[in-house]
C-alpha cells in the first residue's frame, strides 16, 4: 500500500510541474526572452563589483615603473586614486591588438575629461616599441594623451608583470603571426590599486574582460559575446565608490 501511495504522489507532482512550469518555458521560448546564461551576461550581485582573491587575500597591482610615449617615467603610484584599465599589446601585432586598441579608444571616449580614469597599455616588445614608436601608434589610433600611457621598458619586467602580476598570458612565440602571443583580456583596477570585476551568477568574479571583440559586433565567430559594454558600466561603478 505504501508503494502505491508513493507512486500516486510522484505522479501528482509530475502533473503539477507539467501544468505550471512547462507552459512558462514554452512562453519564454516563443517570446525570445530566454537569454544566454554565461559569465558575460550576468549583472553583478547587488550592483557591486568583487575583488580578485589569491590565497584568500585581495589581489593588488604589483609595483611597476616604465617609460611612456612621451619618455616620462610612469609607475603604479601615478594611478593611485584612479580607476584604470590594463592591457598588454605590441605595435606590430597583426591580429587582436588593433581591435583591443580600438575598444580602448571607445572606452576612453566614454570617460573623456574624467581625471579619475586612466588606461595603462604595456608593450610586450619593448626593444622595438620605443617612446617614438609608441607616439606614432598613439597618433594612428587618435589616442588622447590625458590618462592613457603606452608603456615600454625592461622586457623581463614587462613579462613578469603580465604573467605573474596580472596572470595575463604573454610570451615570445616565433611560429605565430607577429612572433608573439598574448591574451586579449583587459584587467580593471580600482582607485586603491585592487583588481576588480563583476560577479557571476555563482558569486564568483569573472576576473577579466574580453577586449578582442568590438562592442558594435556583439559576438565573435565562436559565439563569445563582447564585454566592452559591461566594462564601461563597471568602470562607472568604481568611479562612484
Amino acid at each position: 500500500m505504501n508503494k502505491k501511495y508513493t507512486y500516486v504522489w510522484v505522479s501528482l507532482i509530475i502533473l503539477i510541474f507539467g501544468i505550471i512550469v512547462i507552459p512558462r518555458i514554452v512562453e519564454r521560448l516563443s517570446s525570445n526572452t530566454v537569454v544566454e546564461n554565461d559569465r558575460l551576461n550576468i549583472s553583478a550581485h547587488n550592483g557591486k563589483l568583487g575583488y580578485i582573491l589569491l590565497d584568500g587575500k585581495k589581489r593588488k597591482v604589483p609595483s611597476f615603473e616604465f617609460i611612456n610615449q612621451d619618455s616620462v617615467v610612469v609607475s603604479d603610484k601615478d594611478y593611485l586614486g584612479k580607476v584604470y584599465v590594463v592591457d598588454f599589446f605590441f605595435t606590430r601585432c597583426p591580429s587582436i591588438c588593433p581591435v583591443m586598441t580600438t575598444n580602448l579608444v571607445n572606452v576612453q571616449s566614454q570617460f573623456k575629461g574624467n581625471e579619475n580614469f586612466g588606461i595603462a597599455s604595456f608593450s610586450i616588445t619593448p626593444e622595438f616599441d620605443t617612446p617614438e614608436v609608441l607616439r606614432t601608434y598613439a597618433e594612428k589610433y587618435k589616442i588622447q594623451k590625458s590618462g592613457w600611457n603606452l608603456l615600454t621598458g625592461d622586457k623581463d619586467a614587462v613579462y613578469q608583470l603580465a604573467n605573474a602580476g596580472f596572470n595575463i598570458f604573454a610570451a615570445e612565440m616565433p611560429d605565430v603571426p607577429g612572433g608573439f602571443e598574448h591574451s586579449g583580456l583587459f584587467a580593471l583596477v580600482d582607485k586603491e590599486g585592487y583588481l576588480r570585476s563583476r560577479i557571476d551568477e555563482f558569486g564568483n568574479p569573472i576576473v577579466y574582460y574580453r577586449g578582442a571583440i568590438l562592442e558594435k559586433e556583439g559576438a565573435n565567430d565562436q559565439g563569445e559575446t563582447e564585454e566592452i559594454g559591461i566594462l564601461k558600466s563597471d568602470i562607472q561603478k568604481l568611479l562612484k565608490e
